[in-house]
This record gives structure tokens, sequence and C-alpha cells, in this order.
């Protein structure tokens, strides 16, 4: 039985300005060194706009299309209106992406998965003090109040491993 790519998600978050973002961008490169295959699945908290409207696609949706894929010879991208259908789940969103050997979710703080989070001592709260799926702490602070595992944001060889240990 082959794994699906949900086993294979890693979360990164944080509070806004944490570094999540940082962080996620370097992964990559340390798995794609290794020859990993890597997806990313990011949640963003405003209205998403891949497309501008000086775009064909931008006026494609404006004109109702609920679907639009627009492809050239080195990528593609599907966009797809919501409307009033509720947003999906991290493991419907998995089940889009190409096989991968790891996925890293930016963001969706509240599914069900591993997840590391990124906190600046200037944050006041550290949801991994109370939320069980937080198995890491990426800082530069001393956080008294987390007993697990903490990196520092420039050791990403050792926070490679650590994500890789974490899919299911």
């Amino acid at each position: 039985m082959t794994s699906s790519n949900f086993d294979k998600v890693v979360g990164i978050i944080g509070w806004k300005n944490s570094g999540k973002t940082m962080l996620v961008k370097e992964l990559p490169r340390h798995f794609t060194a290794q020859g990993l295959r890597v997806a990313i699945v990011k949640r963003a908290h405003h209205a998403l706009g891949v497309d501008h409207e000086v775009k064909d696609s931008f006026a494609h949706r404006q004109a109702g299309a609920r679907k639009v894929i627009v492809t050239s010879a080195r990528r593609w991208a599907h966009m797809r209106e919501i409307d009033s259908e509720r947003e999906p789940r991290l493991k419907e969103l998995t089940e889009q992406l190409s096989p991968a050997d790891i996925v890293l979710a930016e963001g969706f703080k509240r599914e069900d998965h591993p997840k590391i989070e990124v906190w600046r001592d200037t944050t006041d709260r550290l949801p991994a003090a109370s939320d069980k799926t937080i198995r890491a702490v990426v800082t530069e602070a001393n956080p008294t109040c987390y007993s697990g595992p903490c990196f520092n944001p420039s050791d990403i060889e050792n926070i490679a491993k650590f994500v890789l240990s974490l899919r299911r």
C-alpha cells in the first residue's frame, strides 16, 4: 500500500513575521539537494489572487469562469473559485499534488498533522506549550514554557532531519 501525500505533511506555523516563510524557503533547498521531491501548500488569510487585472486569466474569472487553468511549457496553475463552498481541508489539497517525498504546509494551524512552530520572543503566546500537534519550536529565544525540541533558525540541517522524522 502506498502512502498519500498527506502522510508526508509537516506543517510550519507561527504568528505573522515570525520567520515561517524564511524556513519554508530554506527547507526545500536542503531537501532538493538530497534528491527529494518537495511540495508546498500555503494558506493565505486574505483573498488569494495569483492573477492580476492585466492577465487574461483574471478576465476569464471576472467573466464568470469558475475554474481557470493557465499553462506554459514550464508550469501550469489551476485556479478555482470557492464561492459558497467550504474552504478545502489540507488533506484534500494534498490529493491535488503530484507525488512528493515531503509536503510542507505553511499555515493550517488548526489541522491535525505534525507541525513545527516558528516563534519569536516578541509574540505573547507560544501555542506549542499546549498544542500536541506541535512537535518542535524554531526560535532564537529560550522558551521556558516549552520542554520539547528547540532549534535555532540557522540550524537548517538539523531542522530538516527533524522534519523528515515527522513524516508518517
